[in-house]
């Protein structure tokens, strides 16, 4: 069964808070508003593009987004 984006981010929570990968997952995994089902990229470039503050560039989850298509 293939897992949401929501819950592969969640395993890249960590205290490097410098890392932006880690700084993305440690703000999504806080996020209650976050689509935790979803599985598209549209529908979770969206949300984070329009209805978020903690995501100052949208590189950092188009690579996340191939890690998570890499490890699925």
């Amino acid at each position: 069964m293939r897992r949401s984006f929501y819950h592969y981010v969640l395993t890249l929570r960590g205290p490097k808070i410098n890392e932006p990968e880690t700084k993305l997952a440690n703000a999504i995994g806080i996020d209650i508003q976050f689509p935790k089902q979803s599985e598209s990229h549209s529908e979770i470039s969206d949300y984070l593009e329009l209805s978020t503050s903690y995501l100052d560039n949208m590189d950092i989850f188009d690579e996340l987004w191939q890690k998570y298509l890499d490890h699925n």
